[in-house]
């Protein structure tokens, strides 16, 4: 493919791909777990922190191999073929067409604020079902209003980047540079309206958040933090078309995700500066009822207006980058070559596109936003934690291979990213499975995450020696 995208478009890819729905659908249930202003704040900056630092260490060997496909090409790289597989099954299957369905999702659930999408009646919902033994219970007809929306969306998205990447990364450009300016009046609307109150940060810490409970809840609100900071991987997927990639992947992965970091501690500072912790925890929809505040109700319409327009920017990022991953790891094996194929008149990768289409129809109807979520940040991180420590096998493997970009602070930067990476993938199989087991939650997210990705390991030897 043709290397035609700038280092402008690259940052919007960054800065669209992270900054999406997380930030306006994750600050309400972080705040219910933690219970606490400051709490909250530091969550959003220690998640920026360790995922800049992942950022960093993938830039390296993203400099070192700037292909299309991303994290597939590296672990080629770093642990063979079969390891390599397995990731470009479990971003196909988990974490990037669920990411895309998730995404797209937020849309559909803030359409509400507008109109009544309609639902089925409860025993319908509950009556068709799907067991999944050890890990819990699907109802794929749950909410069928927002998820009929939400297939919709993913549609209209996938066949605009089927035609062009020209039009993809263009309105990619324009969502992005929408989603910026928006940002910066709901900031600063909202700190200089003097409608708020300081106070509501210095809130207690409640007394029951102490120790294994207090680490397990903390760990929990990282891991919402984590998906409303996922996507910055994505520039590593068109690495193959960008301009200059030496030069322009890190430099995008660097001012995109620093920006962002500052847009998330500044947008939760906003919310508490206007509601109250409880308040925030309760909310439905945090970025409208915040504007509400300053604004009236005409505010908080606008604002879930425009938080619409933001998630269409990020689901454009993703469906446009997270098909590149997909398209890499099919043209390894003779009998999937169809999908990694270009598509001979729009030089896009169309198979790809509408394969991970059809799947993320799939996921939306199994699940939930907040189940879709914890699954796929799960599975993720386990493959993030992996590439940072191939950096260490790399740079033994392949001492002498030219590097114009290392990744700042090593060894200390990629070592401190990858213990966090397991230390947080542990604590969160742990509290999936106290939350189930206390009734909190129908699916152990973590071990659906895990089952999906092991089906990987048989399809590997059933495609092995089958290269085109």
């Amino acid at each position: 493919m043709k290397r035609t995208l700038s280092l402008r478009t690259t940052i919007a890819i960054v800065i669209g791909g992270v900054i999406g729905s997380g930030i306006f659908m994750k600050p309400a249930l972080m705040a219910a777990q933690l219970q606490s202003p400051l709490l909250l704040l530091s969550v959003w900056m220690v998640a920026g922190i360790v995922t800049l630092f992942g950022a960093l260490s993938n830039a390296e060997v993203a400099v070192m191999f700037p292909e299309t496909g991303g994290q597939f090409v590296f672990f080629q790289k770093m642990y063979g073929p079969r390891f390599a597989f397995l990731y470009g099954w479990a971003a196909f299957a988990v974490f990037n067409t669920a990411g895309n369905a998730s995404i797209a999702y937020v849309f559909s659930q803030y359409a509400n604020y507008f109109i009544h999408l309609p639902r089925l009646s409860l025993a319908t919902e509950q009556a068709y079902h799907l067991h999944i033994p050890g890990v819990g219970t699907i109802f794929p007809l749950e909410q069928i209003g927002v998820k009929l929306l939400t297939v919709f969306i993913i549609v209209v998205l996938t066949l605009i980047n089927y035609f062009s990447v020209g039009y993809g990364s263009m309105v990619q450009r324009f969502l992005t540079a929408l989603k910026a300016v928006a940002i910066v009046l709901l900031i600063g609307g909202i700190l200089f309206s003097g409608k708020g109150s300081w106070e509501h940060l210095v809130t207690a810490t409640p007394q029951h958040l102490q120790g294994l409970n207090f680490i397990g809840m903390y760990m929990a609100a990282v891991a919402g933090a984590f998906w409303a900071y996922d996507g910055w991987n994505n520039i590593t997927f068109v690495a193959g078309e960008i301009k200059e990639p030496q030069r322009n992947i890190p430099r995008s992965l660097f001012t995109g995700l620093f920006f962002c970091i500052i847009v998330y501690v500044l947008l939760n500072l906003a919310f508490v500066y206007v509601l109250p912790i409880q308040q925030l925890a309760n909310s439905s929809f945090v970025a409208s009822d915040a504007a509400s505040v300053v604004w009236g109700m005409k505010g908080g319409s606008l604002i879930a207006l425009l938080v619409m327009l933001f998630v269409l920017g990020t689901t454009n990022a993703n469906v446009l980058a997270t098909a590149r991953v997909t398209f890499a790891t099919a043209a390894s094996s003779k009998k999937t070559n169809w999908v990694g194929k270009i598509q001979s008149r729009y030089h896009t990768p169309g198979n790809a596109l509408l394969l991970n289409a059809c799947w993320t129809i799939i996921l939306i109807f199994s699940g939930s936003f907040d189940m879709l979520t914890d699954m796929l940040i799960f599975v993720s991180w386990f493959f993030y934690g992996m590439s940072a420590l191939g950096v260490f096998i790399l740079r033994y493997k392949m001492k002498d291979f030219p590097r114009t970009y290392k990744v700042w602070g090593y060894p200390f930067v990629p070592f401190l990213f990858v213990v966090f990476a397991f230390f947080f993938l542990a604590s969160t199989l742990y509290t999936d499975i106290i939350n189930y087991r206390n009734g909190h939650t129908q699916v152990i997210n973590s071990l659906l995450g895990i089952l999906i990705t092991c089906v990987g390991i048989p399809l590997y030897y059933f495609f092995k020696n089958r290269k085109p």
